[in-house]
């Protein structure tokens, strides 16, 4: 499994280690429990975006910020590879 740790500065303030996990088109918390799905897509115009699909988290992890910290994870990843995000998760649309 291809992954990468995308901390980000986040676990050194108590925050969790998100990982990308590439193979299987999500981040996800290192217990891989939480996560956000995507699907990478071309654009009109030949561009690749990232299409955030489904956020996910156990009822055991929630009120815990996990979420958000999935996102900000998928955003500065579509950042640093020059990828615009397309929303499709009404989690990740209303954040």
């Amino acid at each position: 499994m291809a992954t990468a740790s995308l901390g980000g500065g986040a676990a050194k303030e108590g925050g969790p280690t998100i990982v990308w996990n590439e193979e299987q088109n999500k981040f996800e918390t290192e217990d891989k429990k939480a996560y956000i799905q995507y699907v990478l897509r071309e654009n009109e115009n030949g561009s690749k975006v990232l299409d955030l699909v489904h956020t996910f988290v156990p009822s055991s992890k929630r009120g815990l910020g996990l979420a958000s910290h999935l996102c900000v994870a998928a955003f500065n990843h579509a950042k640093s590879n020059s990828l615009s995000v397309i929303p499709t998760c009404s989690y990740v649309s209303y954040t």
